[in-house]
């Protein structure tokens, strides 16, 4: 079935919508499935040093599973997009994060390092995939002028998941030989998100991309019905002719010589390929950047003369700022042009990182710390809200994947730059490579990267990248 020529298209009737119940609840779901991910992608650094004494882990085997997850986080990353664009995003958003459930679950029962290492990998390759598939939902769910904000809160209450996981290792890690595995247990809790889907629907732009009009409009009132219910009546939304030849192959109405192409030929494209290089720029030097300070930093202070003690509580205090700084984007990220709040935040660590580094005053520590963190958490909540933004709905899940798999994998190499760097020029030399990580993606994102605020996700192919 095709479109009416004068029916308004989904985004149309999305965008017109007030926030009501059915947003709250899907953020609520998306929060939950972030909680979770942000709570076991450190369930195996918090459970290590108990490791290396109960089975005899070392340092090397450590740095393996380490380096591991990343790889699965790239290929989940990749595999996330192709299960979002085939099934949908609503059965995508369900299997990855029970996927990662299931293998967190399975870490609760492994027997030596070999195989939590393997257990570790597929949960890691379900954590990345429930990311890519929930910043793709959330894009096209919510309407165009309040994206932004809602992806920002939903960060805000998912990372509350990494303290979570934190205090619950440091009271029930200590407490016997096999304690440790209820860290595990903890990250598996993820498999509740189930009791969300009934409140969950499909997105009607991926169905309307599909030529699913009749599923997409029934979706769409079932929508309209709840919030009008709420609300009152609701405003009109734009007719927006459909291109007489809009079909499911092509809904932008022009003729598509590779419809149906594979992936790769896809990617080739040049309105895909350029916002998917400038968003690997942007993911890779905010993954170096970030697990690169975060993962460093009490190491580092530790051999400048601090005690362990004091590096480890120097640091923690620094993290308060993370769901500050989610509310900080929420605040911007509607009311600003996106690229350049991302210019400017990255800008912003990259000083607030190299004076963290180049101070030896625990007060200055701390304040430069807390201040990577504020805005590190808040660039982040940024670069969820952008990345889909760059693309059509056709090749949506395709671009956010590969470039966030790309982001995620290049860390394999990350801790390997700085440990040299560390070794050949001195601790500063770390901090600067760090800063210049974090400018080199601010400028780009500054130099290439298209306006998107409020800019209406369609099946339409979006604008290449250009300076703006």
């Amino acid at each position: 079935m095709t479109a009416s020529p004068t029916a308004p298209s989904a985004a149309a009737r999305l965008d017109r919508l007030p926030i009501a119940r059915f947003h709250l609840v899907t953020l609520v779901a998306v929060s939950f499935a972030y909680f979770f991910e942000f709570a076991d992608i450190n369930t195996f650094a918090v459970t290590a040093p108990r490791l290396l004494k109960l089975w005899g882990v070392t340092i090397d085997q450590i740095a393996y599973v380490t380096s591991t997850s990343f790889v699965g986080m790239f290929l989940g990353s990749i595999g996330a997009g192709a299960l979002a664009d085939r099934a949908g995003r609503k059965p995508a958003l369900t299997f990855t994060v029970v996927f990662f459930g299931v293998f967190s679950l399975a870490s609760v029962f492994s027997w030596d390092v070999v195989s939590l290492g393997v257990f570790r990998f597929l949960t890691s390759a379900g954590l990345a995939a429930m990311t890519v598939v929930a910043v793709i939902y959330i894009s096209e769910i919510f309407p165009a002028a309040r994206r932004g904000k809602y992806q920002a809160y939903a960060i805000a209450i998912g990372i509350c998941g990494t303290p979570a996981t934190n205090l619950i290792a440091s009271f029930v890690v200590p407490l016997s030989d096999w304690s440790w595995r209820l860290v595990y247990l903890w990250g598996a809790l993820g498999l509740l998100f189930v009791f969300f889907l009934r409140h969950i629907k499909e997105s009607p732009k991926w169905l309307e991309n599909r030529g699913e009009h009749e599923r997409a409009d029934a979706v769409l009132r079932e929508i309209e019905q709840s919030v009008a219910a709420e609300k009152g009546p609701l405003p009109e939304p734009a007719a927006e002719p459909a291109t007489p030849h809009r079909t499911a192959q092509d809904p932008s109405g022009d003729a598509d010589p590779e419809a149906g192409a594979p992936w790769w030929r896809v990617l080739l494209r040049r309105r895909v390929l350029l916002p998917t290089l400038l968003l690997c720029v942007l993911w890779v030097t905010q993954t170096v950047g970030f697990f690169g300070y975060s993962s460093w930093a009490p190491t580092l202070l530790a051999k400048q003369g601090f005690s362990v003690e004091n590096s480890i509580f120097y640091v923690a205090l620094t993290t308060i700022g993370a769901p500050l700084g989610c509310l900080l984007a929420a605040a911007v990220t509607d009311r600003f042009e996106r690229k350049w709040c991302l210019a400017v935040f990255g800008t912003v660590i990259g000083v607030c990182g190299l004076l963290y580094g180049l101070t030896f005053d625990p007060v200055l520590i701390v304040v430069f710390g807390f201040l990577v963190n504020l805005v590190e958490r808040g660039y982040t909540a940024l670069a969820y809200a952008y990345s889909p933004e760059l693309f059509d709905t056709r090749t949506r899940s395709l671009g956010t994947g590969i470039s966030y798999g790309v982001g995620r994998l290049s860390n394999a190499a990350g801790p390997l730059i700085i440990a040299a760097l560390y070794t050949g020029s001195g601790y500063a030399s770390v901090f600067v490579f760090i800063a210049a990580m974090w400018i080199v993606g601010a400028i780009a994102v500054a130099l290439f990267g298209p306006r998107t605020r409020q800019r209406r996700v369609t099946p339409t192919p979006s604008p290449t990248p250009a300076a703006t």
